[in-house]
């Protein structure tokens, strides 16, 4: 019976891929992200990654891709998740409030011409919105990842990269792999000249 469990989630995980693969929409702005992190990259910008729960472990998990190494040995590219500093985030969440943390957190790390890889499964979080909002009001470039329901994120990024699901493992799946392949392709751009 476990098997057969595990087979099933495979399945849906390889139904999804399947289904993004089609997608021109998604991969449309696959391609415009990964062309405008090289030019942030080259200007010596930096990507900025945020988010909650497991999409906070995804955003702390490609920003490691980013700034250490992905596929070849290279010099470190400037990538950040603003959720890594504890005491900042207790401190701001204690004396202002959750919602806040992230917006912050850019205020101070964040400049114009930046780039920003926001995730939420739902594209509802507050502190994810408020985020997106001072990217927008500081010209930092805005990347939402988030499921396949209408959300507010959708309309104040930049750049959606919207996961046709409501599973949010699988979206969350989603997220590494399409994450992993925009850090490939900027890595190979960058440094496989």
């Amino acid at each position: 019976m476990i098997k057969e469990n595990i087979k099933v989630r495979i399945k849906e995980h390889n139904e999804l891929m399947h289904i993004i693969l089609k997608d021109d929409a998604i991969l449309h702005v696959m391609d415009e992200v990964i062309h405008h992190l090289v030019t942030i990259f080259k200007n010596g910008g930096r990507l900025l990654l945020c988010g909650n729960g497991g999409s906070a472990a995804d955003a702390q998990h490609l920003a490691a891709e980013f700034s250490g190494r992905f596929a070849m040995d290279r010099k470190p590219l400037d990538a950040e998740a603003l959720h890594v500093n504890t005491s900042y985030i207790t401190a701001v969440g204690n004396d202002y409030n959750f919602d806040v943390i992230y917006e912050r957190a850019l205020e101070a790390k964040g400049r114009k011409g930046d780039m920003l890889f926001a995730f939420s499964t739902s594209g509802n979080s507050e502190n994810i919105i408020k985020v997106c909002n001072k990217a927008q009001e500081m010209g930092v470039r805005s990347v939402g990842f988030t499921g396949g329901e209408e959300s507010r994120m959708d309309s104040i990024v930049t750049d959606l990269i919207k996961i046709p699901s409501t599973d949010t493992p699988r979206i969350q799946e989603a997220y590494m792999v399409l994450g992993h392949i925009i850090c490939e392709q900027v890595e190979r751009i960058l440094f496989d000249q």
